[in-house]
């Protein structure tokens, strides 16, 4: 009698197992069973779920032990006081909103690599060789992947601290000055990342940092940092600043895609040759609500400005602007211009 062949795993198994070992360990537990082990309750525990950006599972086991011990890890430090069930979601929406971004650009870009190396069948990545291969390529990438984002985060968390604690710092060293900072990015960069193949890609930034640190250079500004898709930039006065802004949006290289910008004016601390400060804070955020082909300063900016023949500038309507509060943003254009 012939033996039998083994069944071939199913499509959706080849999933639920790769799933599983990039969580560590089988999804068995329900979330009435996470709420049991953790002592949360699951009225409570739902809200952290959500706003981590997971949909309702329902009643199927979706969670892990390491879930169980997240929600005890973060149930202990509202216990504790370290803050309160509020402040609990707004960490884990933080979390998930940077996580789930960085996890998306991950598998797109991964996924194109083990393609283009043959590693997985692009007609059929599930297929009973090409699986075999991607979860060969996974548990061998996986704990470098790890690795890289816990160092990543510890690098940005002892940057931001060192920013927080500048200000306290320089106060006794007499390092605080008056400068105009100013940010300006590219629009919509991660939808571009999705559509440019590593060559396009790398081009593009390369074009756009060398042309945005000479009009910087070329108009009295100083470039404090380019982070691919943005560039961070100080000047002495706030024309000065509004004029490299201005330049920097309209002025790229006609292969860079929109632009905008964001500048604001007053003390900053200058440390190690970087600034830092409020300042610096509500012009990265002035940028964030700048629309394609805009420039955007504060009220500093503006009174600096006024009366000036060079610039137009139009009061925009007050709004609530993130880690700052209540702004009034000011559009900045020439009075010249046709884009005005």
């Amino acid at each position: 009698m012939d033996e039998q062949a083994p069944a071939q795993p199913t499509a959706g198994k080849v999933v639920d197992d790769l799933v599983d070992v990039v969580l560590g360990s089988p999804r068995r537990l329900t979330r009435d069973d996470v709420a049991r082990l953790s002592g949360v309750p699951l009225q409570e525990a739902r809200p952290l779920w959500r706003a981590m950006g997971f949909a309702d599972v329902g009643e199927a086991p979706a969670f892990t032990d390491e879930d169980v011990d997240a929600l005890v890890l973060l149930s202990t430090l509202v216990r504790r006081g370290v803050f309160d069930q509020a402040t609990a979601v707004d960490v884990v929406r933080a979390l998930g909103r940077t996580t789930g971004r960085l996890a998306s650009w991950q598998v797109d870009t991964f996924g194109r690599e083990l393609a283009r190396r043959g590693v997985i069948d692009p007609v059929d990545p599930l297929s009973t060789e090409s699986a075999a291969r991607l979860f060969r390529e996974t548990e061998v990438l996986l704990p470098a992947l790890e690795r890289l984002v816990v160092h990543g985060w510890r690098r940005h968390l002892a940057a931001a601290l060192e920013r927080g604690l500048a200000v306290a710092e320089a106060v006794g060293e007499g390092e605080i000055v008056a400068q105009t900072v100013g940010f300006a990015d590219i629009v919509g960069f991660t939808r571009l990342t999705r559509n440019l193949d590593e060559h396009e890609l790398a081009t593009l930034v390369v074009r756009f940092e060398s042309r945005s640190a000479d009009i910087v250079a070329a108009h009295g500004g100083r470039t404090l940092k380019t982070l691919g898709d943005e560039i961070m930039f100080v000047t002495a006065d706030p024309e000065s600043g509004a004029d490299v802004a201005l330049r920097l949006v309209h002025e790229q290289d006609e292969t860079v895609p929109g632009m905008r910008a964001g500048v604001a004016t007053g003390e900053v601390v200058t440390r190690r040759g970087d600034v830092y400060g409020s300042v610096v804070n509500l012009a990265s955020r002035l940028t964030e609500e700048a629309l394609p082909g805009m420039v955007l300063c504060d009220s500093a900016t503006a009174r600096a400005l006024a009366g000036h023949d060079g610039f137009h500038l139009e009061p925009q309507p007050e709004r609530a602007v993130r880690g700052v509060g209540r702004v009034t943003p000011v559009a900045l254009a020439r009075h010249a211009d046709p884009y005005l």
